[in-house]
């Protein structure tokens, strides 16, 4: 059989991003934000999803891709009977007048790298998830198209009436293509285009060499690093589980979701990964977001919520074809976001422990009240007792949770730190109280059987997210119990070379069908925890393997062949990668020449 991969790569400037197919087209891209309609999406139809490429006028070619080293700026080398040319394709992202840029523009550079290529370039964006076909009209170095939700133009020094009608040309000399949204682009082309690639390429560069990447598989971690960045949205701070929507699971599964919105049960170890490479702009941000979207919350905090702090992310199925043309349903938005995730509480006090904790941050007095941290305790006190949807978010199935009850305790060992900052007795007794209870919930779902932690009070089944009472120190106490635990795990939810499923029983679609890459990363984790370092080094090069041509992680992987499925890239699966990483560093403990 052979390996399915998402031969894309991806560009972003945490304001938009596109998915670029190795054969030039940009085959996902929405504006103006991520959770917008796209305009470029022949990703899942190849109809209706508009086209953006730069190909060889017979359609024959050979292509590679890379990025710029160190860099969010993607180049594809096309080689063709007549020739050989390269795209380069960036959002401009630098520092100007001490603020960010990062405008609604996508820039590609052709050059022609040998011979005298003779290429076509199409550029027909569409709106409304297909249905707004624009018009087309010509300026005299531009094309407008006419009918999107704001103006979408096109400047460039290639002649108009060639990409009007569809007409081949000689690429015999450098070509630029600026597409914008809102504010066009009125600077001189050449230079404008070649200074912002320049800027950006600094821009990238900085940020990577201002990172703490340990050398142990450093070159991954980059590029997770760099990938993990573009998925958030920096005008609120949040950063979204996924760039994509509706990209299944498993083939023809119909477990096709959207996945740009912003997750509660990623935050915790979203934040670790940031914390671990030292870049608190992105913290900073991020908890702001956080904060935003709880303060006015007094009943629950719901498991999702949109980059822009929407609430309501109504879930309906459109009519495009899907994935590879036949992967219904299409999804835009998320049902999930109605379920009852009660690990949010115990997500956000972890997520907020460092306002308050950490000698790094320095806040405002306005941080110093404890109001957000008492209301959120009171939440865990609230639903204690309930049933949940869990963090895989069941849609029929509610349970106590053993990973749900391991973040109430966490998360009031969390308030209890800030209590001590803040010297509030009253918030340090209640979190006292609390944690002991869910300590107890937590111990409710003990296998005697099994020798470890099942997903839920009154079951023997086996659930990865229980990896995390290794993981989170819960079981430090005692090592031999971790080791057990561990043990039990893999004998029921361990794939082949370290892959993991998340869990085997059916649920509302079935039986699942590939493994979590998240959860083979939390294994590596567990592995270096209980001492087993050698076997965490050994599946953690194989999982960096799982990746597509430039390093990128999907969201699941088939244990027989390797394929990549869900959406893509996936942040949960890159967090996972630099979190394992930064562990597994800390355990070898080896000099820099060493590695």
């Amino acid at each position: 059989m052979s390996r399915h991969t998402y031969d894309f790569g991806v560009i972003g400037n945490c304001a938009f991003s596109a998915h670029i197919k190795t054969d030039t087209n940009i085959s996902w891209m929405c504006w103006p934000r991520f959770d917008s309609s796209f305009i470029f999406g022949r990703m899942i139809d190849e109809e209706k999803g508009g086209e953006f490429s730069v190909l060889p006028v017979d359609g024959k070619f050979n292509s590679k891709q890379y990025y710029i080293e160190n860099t969010n700026i993607l180049c594809t080398e096309m080689e063709c009977a007549s020739g050989k040319y390269r795209v380069t394709d960036y959002a401009p992202r630098f520092e100007q007048h001490e603020r960010h840029y990062k405008p609604l523009m996508l820039i590609r550079k052709i050059e022609p790298i040998s011979g005298h290529p003779v290429i076509k370039v199409n550029c027909n964006p569409v709106g409304d998830y297909g249905k707004n076909i624009p018009e087309r009209s010509i300026g005299s170095n531009h094309i407008r198209y006419i009918g999107l939700d704001a103006q979408v133009r096109l400047t460039t020094n290639i002649s108009m009436n060639y990409i009007i009608n569809d007409q081949e040309f000689v690429l015999n000399e450098t070509k630029y293509c600026v597409l914008t949204y809102g504010q066009p682009m009125e600077a001189e082309l050449k230079e404008t285009c070649e200074n912002f690639l320049n800027r950006t390429t600094l821009y990238w560069r900085k940020w990577v060499k201002t990172a703490s990447i340990n050398h142990f598989q450093q070159k991954a971690a980059i590029r997770s690093a760099l990938i993990l960045k573009i998925h958030q949205y920096e005008d609120t701070g949040a950063i979204v589980a996924a760039l994509t929507t509706s990209l299944p699971e498993a083939p023809q599964s119909t477990r096709n979701w959207d996945y740009r919105f912003c997750w509660m049960r990623d935050t915790y170890y979203t934040l670790n990964a940031f914390n671990n490479i030292g870049h608190f702009e992105e913290l900073e941000k991020y908890f702001h977001y956080i904060m935003n979207i709880t303060s006015a919350e007094t009943e629950r905090y719901q498991p999702l919520v949109g980059i822009g702090g929407e609430k309501k992310l109504i879930e309906i199925e459109t009519d495009l074809k899907g994935y590879m043309g036949n992967n219904q349903p299409v999804r835009v938005g998320n049902q999930a976001y109605e379920h009852i995730q009660n690990d949010v509480y115990g997500q956000v006090l972890v997520s907020l422990l460092p306002l308050y904790y950490d000698q790094r941050i320095i806040f405002t007095e306005t941080f110093d009240s404890g109001d957000l941290i008492f209301k959120t305790l009171g939440l865990i006190e609230k639903t204690m007792e309930q049933a949940d949807a869990g963090l895989w978010e069941f849609r029929n199935l509610k349970q106590y949770h053993c990973y749900t009850y391991l973040f109430h305790w966490a998360g009031c060992l969390a308030a209890k730190k800030i209590a001590g900052v803040i010297k509030d007795e009253k918030m340090d007794k209640l979190a006292t109280k609390l944690g002991k209870i869910a300590k107890d919930k937590i111990e409710q779902c003990y296998s005697p059987t099994k020798k470890g932690y099942s997903q839920a009070i009154g079951t023997e089944r086996m659930d990865a997210s229980c990896l995390q009472l290794i993981n989170m120190g819960y079981l430090d106490h005692d090592p031999e119990r971790a080791k057990a635990h561990l043990i039990a795990m893999e004998k029921d939810l361990k794939a082949s070379n370290g892959l993991f499923y998340r869990y085997k029983h059916q649920d509302d679609f079935g039986e699942p069908e590939t493994t979590f890459m998240i959860c083979a990363f939390w294994y590596v984790e567990a592995l270096a925890c209980v001492g087993r370092l050698d076997e965490a080094v050994d599946y953690f090069d194989y999982l960096v393997g799982h990746g597509n041509h430039l390093g990128l992680l999907s969201e699941d992987v088939n244990e027989h062949d390797g394929s990549m499925w869900g959406n893509f890239p996936q942040a949960y699966s890159h967090v996972g990668l630099l979190n394992a990483a930064e562990r597994i560093a800390k355990k070898l403990d080896k000099p820099d020449f060493n590695y």
